[in-house]
């Protein structure tokens, strides 16, 4: 069977905007041609208005591919304006003569051509304006969707980015907290490292996408407490508490991490007796308040700030930046013998 083309109804093929002009200009001429019914000083004959319109499409394709990318788009208004008064002024008498030729056996024609030439320039004018006007307004539109396209691929790669340094960043502490009950051959070995399965599951085939289900991330969260307590000496108290009624919500992945490793990393660890990390999670509405509060050694308040800005506390203030921009809020406390933070994100899913 014979194989038909289709033409691709996409504005980015060359072939279909073409076809789009042609038809424009085909609505335009048959436009004037019904307008006019004959009642002017010319003959408004399919011909002559043929002729018409060629001039048009003439001034209008050379001022927005030749005049245009060379003088305007490159910011030289001064040069633009009078190489497109010239050129209109050269285009209205060759329009006029090829006119007056055709007219050559209608005086009346001949006259009305050549005592209208001004009314002709002002005509091709005021066209080639407009094309300007269409085409700065083009050219705005298409900036600024360029603009957009850019933006969300910085966005994309500096989230990637930031991400891939959490992920190793939080291996590398539980690793370590492995290691360690290795070493001493806890019975609790086994477990924690059966978590830490768990959780890996999740951040390498659950958190590939921009957003996860909250109850996918508080699952996470109940995990990486549970290993916490099966390595922390039995006098640690570890809380975790969820208020709110958690159904379809959606939230970037991994936002909370760096929370809980500072509470036990810069915390719990460093204290010997009295030592807890009391977690809070509330959902109301489309806000999500997360609390971490966790004992710590008596530090200055200097020294502790320093050990507070790690990799993974940087990185989820950056990563809040870029994904919940003025939809976040971040406050922290840091008394002299706790420090609490308190996130609250305005999810905002039905947008």
């Amino acid at each position: 069977m014979p194989k038909f083309k289709y033409i691709n109804f996409n504005f980015k093929n060359r072939a279909f905007r073409i076809f789009l002009h042609i038809l424009f200009w085909i609505v335009i001429l048959f436009t004037i041609i019904n307008s006019t019914n004959g009642e002017y000083f010319l003959s408004f004959s399919l011909v002559t208005e043929s002729i018409n319109l060629l001039f048009y499409i003439f001034i209008v394709y050379f001022n927005i591919y030749y005049l245009f990318p060379k003088y305007l788009k490159g910011k030289s208004l001064k040069i633009y304006i009078p190489v497109l008064i010239l050129s209109v002024l050269l285009l209205t008498p060759i329009k006029g003569a090829v006119l007056y030729m055709i007219n050559y056996n209608n005086d009346f024609n001949k006259k009305q051509i050549l005592f209208n030439l001004h009314y002709t320039f002002l005509t091709t004018f005021f066209i080639a304006g407009v094309s300007t006007v269409l085409k700065i307004l083009t050219e705005w539109v298409k900036y600024q969707r360029e603009k957009k396209k850019l933006e969300k691929e910085k966005l994309h790669s500096e989230l990637k980015f930031l991400k891939s340094q959490i992920n190793p960043h939080f291996l590398f502490n539980t690793l370590n907290n492995v290691y360690s009950l290795a070493l001493v051959k806890s019975d609790k070995t086994p477990d924690v490292i059966l978590k830490l399965s768990e959780i890996l599951r999740y951040m390498l085939y659950e958190c590939n996408v921009p957003k996860v289900l909250l109850s996918k991330e508080i699952s996470y969260i109940k995990n990486y407490l549970a290993l916490e307590r099966l390595r922390q000496r039995e006098d640690v108290i570890i809380n975790f508490n969820i208020e709110g009624k958690i159904s379809n919500e959606m939230i970037s992945p991994l936002l909370f991490t760096p929370f809980l490793e500072n509470a036990f990393k810069h915390g719990i660890n460093k204290v010997i007796e009295k030592a807890y990390v009391n977690v809070l999670l509330k959902l109301k509405g489309d806000r999500v308040l997360f609390v971490v509060e966790n004992v710590k050694p008596e530090f200055t308040q200097e020294d502790f700030r320093k050990k507070q800005g790690g990799i993974g506390l940087s990185n989820v203030k950056k990563r809040l930046k870029l994904l919940y921009p003025n939809r976040y809020t971040l406050e922290i406390e840091n008394t002299k013998f706790s420090y609490k933070i308190e996130l609250t994100i305005e999810l905002n899913n039905k947008k």
